[in-house]
């Protein structure tokens, strides 16, 4: 935008530069015309037909013009501020400086003595300036325009990142504090003097959580190493461990899965999180009673996992930027889950997530596709 902005004044310069080129011409043979109508004026006979010369010279309202005589005095002038000419004896020595500058002059003689003439100095008209400095005025305003458009961009980016610092913390409170409270709940039962042999297993597998989430975390930013993974295992793995932290009333269902092994180059912790993430979206929209659907499926080089429920679905008004860092559709959602899905999906595995369709009251399905 910035670019195209900038050759729109790039070409009206050059393109001002030929019309004030014209204009200038067409002045220099106006005030060419007047400096002969006036010698036709000054060296006419008594009864004499003036009418066009009066008519050339009473047209001449927009150039100025001083008038000096051979011995460079001024007799007069035209089109000048006459109060400013009055107040500052300096004004019109100036103004006839200036045009000497330019060298627009006209030489006009009386009879055939060369030795008397007058000169006529003159200016450019309002026209002609006004298309002369239109370029450099319309680059003001581009380069505000740029400037502020930037400055806007750099404000949201520096918004952006502080929400997505803000969800991260936030986000890592949310996957740490399950595991947690499962164990401040196993101490509570040890200080009870309960069987540590049951306890202790349970306890591990908190505490394995607890790593899974910080190897999953330390995992963003950098660059997560792949292996090959058999993707059903990885999906009902996931799948089971979000059905045991579910209410009784949501059925999980896993259909539609080819029947032979599909192996996956893939960050497998991270991509178990992915299809963690949505299940507990899954389930938010349930409400403590429904159905979440889960199909595995190949498609040439592809493998989609399509993840859908019928739940309250997503307003019309969300559906195109549930993606985006701070948009949620749940009242204690940071609206980070999805951005770090996508970008764990797209920039990390060159894949697709993708939100397939949602309508309010009928459910949601996202599809996560990834490239064998």
């Amino acid at each position: 935008m910035a670019i195209a902005a900038i050759t729109i004044v790039i070409g009206t310069f050059f393109y001002s530069d030929y019309l004030a080129d014209n204009i200038s011409k067409r002045e220099a043979k106006r005030m060419q015309e007047w400096a002969t109508a006036q010698q036709h004026i000054a060296s006419s006979d008594i009864g004499q037909d003036l009418s066009l010369a009066s008519i050339i010279t009473a047209e001449q309202s927009s150039i100025p013009v001083i008038e000096t005589n051979e011995h460079d005095s001024i007799m007069s002038y035209l089109n000048l501020d006459s109060s400013a000419a009055q107040q500052d004896p300096q004004y019109l020595v100036t103004k006839l400086q200036e045009y000497k500058a330019t060298g627009r002059s006209i030489k006009t003689y009386f009879g055939a003595d060369l030795s008397q003439f007058n000169i006529y100095y003159y200016g450019e008209s309002t026209l002609l300036k006004q298309v002369r400095y239109f370029p450099l005025v319309q680059l003001l305003v581009v380069v505000l325009f740029v400037s502020t458009i930037l400055r806007l961009i750099q404000v949201r980016n520096r918004s952006m990142q502080n929400q997505l610092w803000a969800g991260l913390a936030k986000e890592t409170a949310h996957q740490l504090g399950t595991p947690i409270s499962a164990l401040s709940g196993w101490t509570a039962l040890l200080r009870e003097n309960a069987e540590v042999n049951k306890i202790l297993p349970e306890m591990d597998k908190d505490i394995a959580r607890l790593k899974l989430i910080s190897e999953r975390f330390s995992m963003i930013g950098g660059t997560p190493k792949k292996e090959s993974v058999e993707i059903r295992e990885l999906v009902e793995h996931a799948v089971d461990y979000i059905r045991k932290r579910a209410p009784e009333k949501v059925i999980f269902v896993i259909r539609n899965t080819p029947s032979n092994a599909i192996q996956v180059c893939i960050a497998p912790t991270l991509i178990e999180w992915v299809i963690e993430n949505i299940l507990k979206n899954a389930l938010d929209a349930l409400e403590g009673s429904g159905n979440i659907f889960i199909d595995v499926t190949e498609e040439h080089t592809w493998v989609h996992i399509d993840i859908s429920d019928d739940g309250k679905g997503i307003e019309t008004e969300l559906q195109g930027e549930i993606f985006e860092p701070g948009v949620s559709t749940k009242k204690r959602g940071w609206g980070l889950g999805l951005t770090l899905a996508k970008r764990i999906i797209e920039q990390y595995h060159s894949g697709k997530l993708m939100l397939m369709q949602s309508a309010p009251g009928k459910g949601s399905c996202f599809r996560i596709s990834l490239n064998k």
